[in-house]
Formats: C-alpha cells, structure tokens, sequence
C-alpha cells in the first residue's frame, strides 16, 4: 500500500540544497542525500508526486552500489545510524536516505546507449550518427546498436537542457585521462547492468552515470541505473521500428504530451490512475531487478 508522498524534507540545523528530485544536506565532507517524491519532465518539476518514487530510487541504486567492484560514494543506507538531528521523522527518510563521501562533482553526464531512442534517434535521423559517432546507414527507432556507446553531455543548469557533446569535447573539458576513466567505466557498469536487467527479462537500453573526486580518486555517484537516470523496456514487449512500452518515466512523459501541456508554463496534476501505475511500473522494475519485495509496497 503506498505510504504518504514525501516531496520536501526538513533537517533542523543543516544546510540544504534542493535540487529537482533530491534534498541534498551538506555535512562537511560527507553529504546526507534523501530522494523525494518529486519528478521531474521536460525540465520542469511536477506538481503531483509519485508516492515512494524515492525509495525505488534509492533501493535500486544501493543494490547497484553494493554489486559493483569500483569505488563509488556510498557510505551509509540506515537512518538509524546517521547520526541525524533529534526529533526527526526516521520513518518518513528510511529507505530514501543515504549518506555519501562529497566529491568535486565532474560537469559531465556519462551516458551509454545501446538502442536508438530519444534524443539519439532524433539526432541519428537528421544527421545519420550520434554524438559525433557514425552509425549503420537504415536504422530504426529503438533497434539495437552494434555496439553500447559512449555519449557524454555537459551538465546543465536546472531548468535547462543537457546538451550532447562529443568525447573529444569532454577530452577538452575534464582531461584525456579522466575522460578515458570516466568512459571506460560508464562502459563497463553498463555492461554489468544490462546483464542482471535482462535475467530479470528488462532491457536497459540507456543510462547515464555521474562521477566525482575525492582525495584524487574517481568515484561513482550518484544514482546509479534507476528509471530516472535509464531506459528500462520489457524485454518481451521490445519491438524496433517503434517506441517501446517501458518501466520508467516515459509513461508520464507520454501522459504529459497528450495532455494540450505547451511545456512552456507550469504543468498540470498528474491524474490519480497515472500517479498510480507510475508507481507500480516503478516498483516492478525495483522487484525484478534485486529479486526482492519492495518493502513498501
């Protein structure tokens, strides 16, 4: 049964960044992440939040964090060992909140497609590659690619668009070798994801990761293969030639577009029976992918 929609936190006594989903306290060298209810689509936040929206976030990126062998951020998953003000509502932030190492956050986005959709496919159809990459001529919409690739994009502002840049661009803005850790890594847990995703019968046909750096160490961060930051699709629905039905926030985003919304002023509420498969399609994707019950379901 889905538990009240946490959309802000409060932490008397820390300072806070609020940025479109998250609630980010800072600790000195550690920050204390909560992942709200809040979602966000075509750079706006919504005004209807997604009831335990944050903990599949976090559920998901956890089991992610604790499958990978590289260094990566997390410190802490129980609120009951945070060390957190007096008073606070431990319910309301358990399961949603994390403690992290702080890192100088790299200004790059690291995503990796392995099917053509979105913005790739936009860009492939009118000028036949993909951040600089050429591709097979006759591809369709959400086929697969020959092979995952790396399609970096400077972080933008909130409120504005990524923009997608080529890897010699990121090269000239983080460094040749970082640029080269950085992609060979975003690869390399890609790859790993999309491996479990599929033996739970999903496929992960993009994400995008996020690093950062302490004491001279590359870690990931972040959130790590969520329907927020990927695209997860049926692996027995999947279909080129076409959009595919999917698990993440492209079901809101569809919703969005059909609604007479111009995307230039603020958005409507989102109807109850889309809050609520929106939910259940992202609770789905949490239980298949770590093989176990949600416990808020």
């Amino acid at each position: 049964m889905a538990t009240a929609a946490v959309v802000e936190t409060h932490l008397p006594g820390l300072p806070c960044t609020r940025g479109k989903v998250r609630d980010v306290y800072d600790l000195g060298d550690r920050l204390l992440l909560v992942s709200t209810d809040r979602i966000s689509a075509f750079d706006w936040v919504l005004p209807t939040p997604i009831p335990d929206k944050g903990r599949v976030l976090t559920q998901l990126s956890n089991y992610w964090f604790n499958r990978l062998d590289l260094p990566h951020h997390l410190l802490e998953t129980d609120v009951r060992q945070m060390d957190l003000p007096a008073g606070v509502d431990l319910d309301a932030l358990a399961g949603r909140t994390v403690l992290v190492q702080k890192t100088k956050v790299a200004p790059i986005e690291c995503v990796v497609r392995a099917y053509l959709s979105g913005s790739a496919w936009k860009e492939y159809q009118a000028t036949g590659g993909v951040a600089g990459i050429s591709m097979p001529t006759g591809l369709e919409e959400s086929e697969r690619l020959p092979a995952p690739i790396f399609t970096p994009a400077t972080k933008a502002a909130q409120g504005q668009h990524d923009e997608n840049i080529t890897y010699a661009e990121m090269q000239n803005i983080v460094g040749l070798e970082l640029a080269e850790k950085m992609r060979e890594r975003s690869l390399d847990v890609y790859a790993h994801g999309a491996q479990r995703a599929m033996e739970a019968g999903i496929i992960l046909a993009d994400t995008k990761f996020e690093f950062g750096l302490a004491g001279g160490e590359l870690l990931l961060i972040d959130e790590v293969m969520t329907p927020d930051s990927s695209r997860f699709w049926p692996a027995d629905g999947y279909r080129p030639g076409r959009p595919q039905p999917s698990f993440d926030k492209q079901f809101v985003r569809d919703w969005l577009s059909g609604s007479g919304w111009d995307k230039n002023s603020p958005p409507p509420e989102l109807p109850p029976d889309v809050v609520a498969q929106t939910r259940a399609k992202y609770i789905e994707a949490c239980q298949r992918i770590t093989g176990e019950p949600f416990p808020w379901a």
